[in-house]
């Protein structure tokens, strides 16, 4: 064994050990406690949690997974809208929800650092048990949600394909058999605007109808300084509709459906590079150490930002009882299409332009047939699922005829003033009407993808004992898949029009230069591409994959449970969408974890902790080369481990208190990494912080025939990035100037509301990010080296308002 493999079994060994003296020691000091406990303190128990992380109803503690519960009291508590507002209070978890239409996940340090098609995700998300596929689709708003299970660590026997780092098991509300309504009105600064509405109408005793709809509109919180215009504004509205019936006693059927619109403008970015007067142009590259705080310099932007959604998505759900065991089948149809444009320069200035714009169109179609059932010994599940999938996606790259002018000046190609301004005030002096100046310059790459993955799967607990018990499973997936390449020449007509033209008329030849050599692409210029411009690439490839789990799980008394568990996970594999003809094998991960989860009844107090190591081998991830002298996108192929400790509390301490604590240790590096450039970053930090923790507390005053005060505050915490000596050239990590990227966060957000006696009457109010912090989210950095220009996106400020709701 290295002595790396020593130091990290030494340091597991005791984290786990540390665990078993902390269980030990607590039902000692909670009973020199109890002795001076009232009355009061005893009188309510701790709230059992319910989970279906492992395809079956169980409760939380029974489960022997490192699992996280997000329940709707939690989303009250912090005015939760989708997943990107829950991650600060599930340590572990980061979600880049700034832009809802590529989002990206990250869990225990495993993330997918790529926006094309032909990567799928390392995280997966499931709503209702179905795969919510990848990018656009995936950040909805929250609908109806009764709770959120965040399973760490690799899923592939449960949930399959995509689950290498873990999955986020959505669950909503089904239809009840009932008359009830309920509203929620959210009212807050820069005139936020939330409404959620709920109708459940009982049809007969074994039939109801459940209807949401959901509207939220905020201007935003960035003003641009020249033209007023508000920016990061969100505009988006949903709906649900749900049936759920019986067919005799052993037959239940719930159909859902859902749409949701979203149009608003795209995530701004403020500029971080001083700009001079001209004619003098920014130094390119830009220089890190000359990078301005952009939270004290006023943001300017001239693009047409856009951003747009629309979502819908069906769901059947049918399950019969056999008597000796049950059947269900779930079928599921998506299909989203969506636009993404950012601007990336941060500046509203013609000649520093440049955007970029993803749009996708996805189709997907699942089906699973699942058998489970039990006896006095084995509890087991088998099944099979289809999934098919058709995605077009076009990554673009928007520049203006000024802009090119200064690339071209940058790079040498061209004397001061570029080519087409030169051009074009020449032309006018001879009394030729045309303009080449400020004129659109469009380079993009299509992709389309054609997947078909089949599953079958098994898993089977086996009670041993009343103390022991064993499980094993076993998933096999194969995927298909299909995709095609396409990259053209540039798309500029307004300027081709003119230079045919000035061609036409011999203005060309008479200055000596050739119409040809203004036609060139300044973008997607890596040699594959330059070879296959204009020409549609194919490629087909299948993969396949068993991914197994082993699981011990004994209890030391009713209360005590230790586990140790070995699991794989897989991210399948793919093609790179910019880079053509470029494939790449199944992303594996092997994790071993053991831990224990503890339950004091007597004490109202849970905690669970584990250990866990990983070996994540196959990594693919998209980074932008800026070592050339146009940046492009290559992708790059890592190994990595890491090993880390997981540790929840709750504890209900009197009638009214109730505490949360949630922290996670994570020490994560390469095993073996040479990245495009050269750089050997074996050993190094992959950049994901140590240390994230979150902690709550709360507080019911129970005032009789007043109704009841509920107060609320949470507190969570994220360490800073990791750095190594990639992170910092591609201004992923460190301090530039007067910014720092990955440095550690915090929030604070707290919420006190009144409820009415009969419950039917309700208000609120919240706030959240209270300390104010905001953060750099990314760095634009597509002009840096070319443009001279780079631009930062930070996260939110403060929020707050107040809530109303109505319950019947």
């Amino acid at each position: 064994m290295s002595p790396r493999k020593k130091r990290l079994a030494v340091c597991m060994q005791r984290a786990l050990s540390g665990c078993l003296v902390f269980t030990a020691a607590m039902p000692l000091a909670y009973a020199q406690q109890a002795e001076s406990a009232t009355p009061q303190m005893t009188a309510k128990q701790l709230d059992t949690i319910t989970v279906t992380a492992q395809s079956r109803e169980q409760e939380l503690q029974d489960v022997p997974i490192a699992l996280q519960v997000v329940t709707e009291q939690l989303l009250d508590d912090i005015a939760a809208e989708d997943l990107g507002d829950i991650d600060s209070f599930v340590p572990g978890l980061k979600v880049n929800s700034l832009q809802p239409t590529q989002p990206s996940f990250e869990l225990r340090g495993i993330s997918t650092d790529d926006f094309g098609i032909g990567t799928d995700p390392a995280v997966g998300v499931y709503v209702d048990g179905v795969y919510a596929g990848r990018g656009g689709g995936v950040l909805l708003p929250f609908t109806d949600v009764q709770r959120i299970e965040v399973l760490k660590g690799p899923q592939g026997t449960l949930f399959g394909r995509n689950t290498a780092a873990g999955a986020i098991s959505i669950i909503t509300s089904r239809p009840e058999n009932e008359n009830a309504a309920s509203g929620k009105l959210r009212l807050g600064n820069d005139n936020k605007t939330y409404f959620e509405g709920m109708a459940n109408v009982a049809v007969t005793e074994d039939s109801a109808f459940r209807f949401n709809g959901l509207f939220n509109h905020s201007d935003g919180w960035l003003h641009d300084s020249v033209t007023g215009e508000e920016l990061n504004p969100e505009n988006n509205w949903a709906t649900r509709a749900a049936f759920q019936t019986r067919f005799g006693d052993n037959t239940r059927a719930w159909i859902t459906w859902d749409h949701e619109s979203l149009d608003q403008n795209g995530q701004a970015t403020t500029g971080v590079v001083p700009i001079p007067a001209l004619p003098a142009l920014p130094a390119a590259p830009a220089d890190p150490d000359s990078f301005l705080d952009p939270l004290h310099i006023p943001t300017a932007s001239d693009a047409v930002n856009g951003e747009t959604r629309e979502f819908d998505g069906a769901t059947l759900i049918v399950d019969h009882n056999f008597g000796w065991g049950s059947l269900t089948s779930t079928t599921a149809w998506h299909q989203y299409d969506s636009m993404n444009r950012v601007e990336e320069d941060g500046t509203n200035l013609s000649y520093l332009y440049v955007d970029s714009t993803n749009t996708e169109s996805n189709e997907n179609f699942y089906q699973e047939f699942k058998l489970n059932g039990s006896t006095d010994r084995i509890d087991w599940i088998a099944g099979v699922s289809y999934f098919q999938e058709d995605a077009d996606q076009t990554s673009e790259v928007n520049v203006l005829t000024d802009s090119v002018d200064t690339l071209a000046q940058n790079l040498g190609l061209a004397p001061p003033g570029g080519l087409f301004g030169p051009i074009s005030d020449a032309a006018n002096m001879f009394g030729i009407p045309v303009n080449l100046h400020g004129l659109p310059w469009n380079e993009k790459f299509v992709n389309t993808l054609d997947t078909k993955a089949y599953a079958a799967f098994g898993d089977v607990i086996w009670r041993v004992s009343d103390k022991l018990n064993l499980t094993a499973g076993l998933r096999y997936t194969r995927d298909e898949k299909e995709f095609t390449w396409f990259n053209d020449l540039r798309s500029a007509p307004e300027l081709d029009a003119q230079l045919n033209l000035l061609d036409a008329i011999g203005f060309l030849d008479a200055i000596g230069i050739p119409k040809e050599a203004l036609v060139f692409d300044v973008a997607f210029v890596d040699p594959p591409a330059v070879m296959n411009k204009g020409v549609l690439n194919r490629a087909k490839k299948s993969w396949d994959d068993w991914s197994p789990r082993f699981v011990v799980d004994y209890h030391f008394q009713d209360n005590l449970m230790g586990f140790a568990s070995l699991a794989k996970g897989y991210k399948a594999g793919g093609f790179n969408a910019l880079q053509i003809g470029s494939e790449f094998e199944n992303e594996d991960v092997w994790n071993f974890e053991t831990g224990i989860k503890h339950t004091l009844p007597d004490y109202r107090l849970s905690y669970n902790a584990s250990v866990f190591y990983y070996a994540y081998d196959n990594r693919q991830a998209v980074t932008l080369d800026m070592t050339t002298d146009i940046p492009r996108f290559v992708v790059n192929t890592s190994d990595q481990e890491a090993w880390g400790v997981d540790f929840d509390l709750r504890w209900q301490a009197t009638d009214g208190l109730g505490f949360d604590f949630n922290a996670e240790y994570l020490d994560s590096t390469y095993k073996s990494y040479v990245n495009p450039q050269g750089v050997d970053l074996g050993g190094q930090p992959t950049g994901a912080p140590e240390w994230s923790m979150a902690a709550g507390v709360n507080y019911v005053w129970r005032l009789a025939d007043m109704g009841d005060v509920r107060a609320a505050m949470r507190y969570a915490y994220v360490g800073k990035c990791r750095s190594n000596d990639e992170s910092v050239s591609v201004l992923g990590c460190g301090r530039f100037g007067a910014v720092e990227a990955g440095e550690a966060q915090e929030t604070l957000d707290a919420r006190i509301g009144w409820t009415a006696p009969n419950g039917n009457w309700g208000v609120a109010v919240y706030g959240n990010n209270l300390l104010d912090n905001q953060y750099v989210n990314t760095f634009g950095t597509y002009g840096m080296t070319v443009l001279g220009t780079v631009g930062a996106r930070m996260t939110e400020p403060r929020t707050y308002g107040v809530e109303l709701s109505a319950r019947f």
